[in-house]
């Protein structure tokens, strides 16, 4: 048996609320999804503005980075660098677009946040935001 940290409800709150204050500063809507180490939606936020369909994209990049333990951008790289569809997966939440950040606490992924709906760029800066408040 081994004891695991996990990520909690009030950590997932302020992941979203700390990105939400950074989406409205700069007067953008997107989509903010946190998930648990398996993947597994823990909290999720789409504000105004946001298209619908950043929001199972959102669901999708953080499922994506915790599932992996790394970036949803990386996955995506890897996948058109050596050819493999990501449907090899198993599971069409897969996603190879950047913005899904996982969460690190110790040595251990305990989770991902993702934002979808601006530039991969900033979806992955605004992750990252987010994932920098667990230590």
């Amino acid at each position: 048996m081994y004891k695991q940290d996990h990520l909690s409800h009030t950590d997932a709150a302020l992941i979203v609320q700390t990105i939400q204050s950074e989406l409205e500063k700069r007067g953008k809507g997107a989509a903010i999804a946190v998930a648990d180490s398996q993947g597994e939606l823990l909290a999720f936020l789409r504000l105004d503005g946001c298209k619908l369909p950043s929001i199972n994209i959102a669901i999708n990049k953080a499922f994506t980075s915790a599932r992996e333990q790394k970036e949803s951008k990386s996955i995506g790289d890897s996948s058109k660098s050596q050819g493999f569809p990501m449907t090899n997966f198993g599971d069409l939440r897969y996603t190879a677009w950047g913005g899904g950040v996982p969460i690190v606490y110790g040595n251990l992924v305990v989770g991902a946040v993702a934002v979808s709906g601006l530039t991969e760029a900033e979806d992955a800066e605004l992750a990252q935001i987010g994932a920098q408040l667990i230590k």
